[in-house]
Order: structure tokens, then sequence, then C-alpha cells
């Protein structure tokens, strides 16, 4: 049986406790919604204001060179792509991720022409089916989006397959595929992989030049905590960046945006993807957030990661196992991303009482209560706390409060 002292000692022992102290964290809250919003780093107050009052305020436009705005964008890739195993000049942090991956799916499709298929599964984020949808139909080479379940994804990859498009990690579940499989046996069929990192990146290990993989996306204001609406970023293997062209050919792309050319020329390397002006105080904040992995190897933060997760699934079993919740995430930890979901038929009302006491997680339709475990902050006594708090909220039937049973906008 597991107990709340074993977790004291637990976070006495705990490599990665310092981090917590790098975050703005309000006390009394038990914030487990990192994978759909990172809090506050505790730098970041600073830097904007140093942006805002010196940067802005006093050097104006000459802060494009002075202060190296003009590099942010590559300089906050390089520092994205230590954590997901990019090679250098690889990535750059810009747009949201949906502007990039409509950018790479076009990519893809030009760089493997007289193919019919954008293969993805039922389990990536809708987001990214509605754009490798729209972008098939707007280039009008009879290229057509499949759709299949997540366990069916490499028996489905055949000669007429261009693009496989997956997301890492199952937004709902926390299902994690393998990308060194999936990426290899697409290469054997002669398709390129583009890989969603929204909710890898910062929270897991990921070895992009190891695997082979072709292209990839990620946002920023999840594991990476910049912020919300802070840049994304996209990532193309340099083996392609000769030939890749972005079908959104902005002033920033150009090989010399200054020469203000009338005929576009595209920039070497993976800069060519930048489109418009950076938005600079959104990365200032995003840099500034990324000094929290500094000294960190993301194979602690994994570690760290499953013994969060797996002791969440422990404590349910032990303490709410007869209370109407299915496990909705791979009991082995190995196969999941940092996070762990429950279903429950009360699943919306039950996280909205849990957020009534402080306790932040996230739901998603139709029954999913997602919690998610970023071990740079969350503590191994902050799971006893939420299943505990689960355990009242279950046991008093608070979740059928009629201010509970209210949909907000955002879920």
């Amino acid at each position: 049986m597991i107990n709340r002292s074993d977790l004291v000692a637990l976070d006495s022992r705990d490599p990665l406790a310092g981090r917590r102290d790098m975050f703005v964290l309000p006390e009394g809250v038990i914030y487990l919604d990192g994978n759909s919003l990172g809090p506050l780093p505790a730098s970041v107050p600073a830097r904007m204001e140093d942006a805002l009052r010196r940067q802005w305020g006093r050097d104006l436009i000459r802060s494009w060179n002075v202060n190296g705005w003009i590099d942010l964008p590559a300089r906050v890739g390089a520092r994205i792509g230590r954590l997901v195993g990019a090679e250098d000049g690889s990535i750059i942090s810009a747009d949201s991720t949906s502007v990039n991956l409509y950018k790479l799916v076009c990519a893809a499709l030009a760089l493997n022409p007289g193919r019919s298929t954008i293969l993805s599964d039922t389990g990536n984020f809708p987001t990214d089916l509605y754009v490798a949808s729209g972008a098939a139909e707007l280039m009008d080479k009879g290229v057509r989006l499949m759709v299949v379940p997540p366990e069916d994804v490499e028996a489905s990859i055949d000669a007429e397959t261009a693009l496989v498009m997956l997301t890492h990690v199952d937004y709902r579940t926390g299902r994690l595929h393998d990308m060194a499989s999936i990426t290899a046996r697409a290469h054997a069929a002669g398709a390129l992989v583009l890989w969603d990192l929204a909710h890898s990146a910062g929270a897991l290990p990921v070895d992009l030049a190891g695997c082979r993989v072709d292209l990839a996306v990620g946002c920023s204001y999840k594991y990476l905590n910049g912020g919300p609406g802070a840049p994304a970023w996209l990532y193309v293997a340099p083996r392609h960046q000769a030939a890749a062209r972005s079908p959104l050919t902005g002033w920033l792309g150009h090989a010399a945006p200054f020469a203000f050319d009338l005929d576009f020329r595209p920039a070497e390397g993976v800069g060519r993807f930048i489109c418009g002006t950076p938005n600079i105080l959104s990365l200032v904040a995003l840099d500034a957030a990324l000094d929290a992995f500094d000294g960190v190897s993301m194979e602690q933060v994994r570690d760290k990661s499953i013994k969060l997760g797996d002791l969440f699934i422990a404590l349910v079993d032990q303490r709410c196992g007869d209370l109407g919740f299915t496990l909705g995430a791979p009991r082995d930890g190995r196969s999941r991303g940092s996070q762990v979901s429950l279903r429950h038929p009360e699943g919306y009302a039950i996280m909205q009482a849990l957020i009534a006491r402080e306790v932040i997680g996230d739901f998603r339709a139709p029954d999913v209560l997602r919690f998610g475990f970023c071990p740079l902050y969350a503590r191994y006594t902050d799971i006893w706390d939420l299943t505990e708090h689960l355990l009242q909220v279950m046991l008093t039937r608070e979740w059928a409060q009629e201010r509970f049973q209210r949909r907000a906008k955002v879920t």
C-alpha cells in the first residue's frame, strides 16, 4: 500500500525538485494541465520587461540588429532542437503549429509526387487532419487523406503513400507511437514522414536525427512553457532542405529579404520556411522559458514522468477502483507520453469539481479526464493529493452540483 509519507520521501530525493522554483505556481494549486498550457516561468516577466522598456522602448527599431531580434527564430529553434534530437540548423521557431503543418504537408507532397495518399490515424489531433485535407484539396493533384486506427498505421503504408502524418503522443489517451519503427517502415515504402511533437517536446526524449525523420512540427505553449499563443516551430531534415519549398513564400524566407527583389528566391536551409515578421515579444518569452531545461537531460525528465504516471494509476487502482473510472491511457509507462487519462461518463463535471478545488487538469470529449504530469514542477505528493481530491469528489457526489454541469466554451 502506498502512503503519503512514501511520496514525501520521494520528493526529498528528486533530482529535479529544484526546477519547481523556476515557475510561478500559485500557492495551494495543484497544476496538472501543462500538457495544454505550461505555467509561467519565473524568468519571463523580467525578460519581457526588458524587451518592452529597453529594447522596444529605448532602442526602438535598432533592436532588430543591436538586440538580435532578427535571429530569434533560428536561435530559439536551436534551443528546441537540443530537446528533440535535431541536427544543427534544422529548426526554426515561427508562426502557429497549424500554419507550419500546412507548409510542411505541401512541401512533402511536392517532394514526393505521383503518389495519392496522406496517411494519418484517428488519434491525431483533429486540426492536423483538417489542415492536411485542405492542403490536399488545394494542391488539386488527386491526393486524398486516409485515416486509419492507430494500430493499423504501419500495415496501411503502401506504394501510394506520399506522406505519413502522425501526432507522436495521442492528445486524448497519451498513447505513444513508435517513431523509429513507423519512420523506417514509411521510408522502406518510399513515403515521407511528418511528426507532430506538440505533446512530446519537453516531455520525453525525441531523436529526430537518429530516427531519420523527414519533417516535424510542434507547439511551444505546452511542455515548453512558452505562454499562450507562443510561436510554434518546424523541422526539416538537412537532406531535404535544398529541395523543399514552402507554399507561403514570405519576405523573411527570401535569400536576401532587405534587397526587396520582386522575384522570390528561397533562403538557404530551413530559414526559407519563415514567412512573415517574427512575433518578437512572444519569442522573447519562449526564449526565457527554455532556460528551465538548461542542465537537464530529457532522460531525467522521462524517468520522472513515467514514475509520476505509474504512481497515479496505482493510486487510482488502490483508492478509487470501484468509483466508475476506467483507464484511458496505456498502463505501461513506456507506451505513453507524460499524461494519464481516465474515462468516466461524468468526466466533464468531475473535472470541474476538481478545478473548483484548485486541482487543475482538463477534459476532452466525450468522457476523458486528462492529467498532465510535467516533471520540472510536478511533485510526487501532488499525485497523492490529486487522488485524495478525486476520491472526495466522488464519495460526496460533489460533481453532481448544477454549477459543474454547465459547459464552458473551453474545456
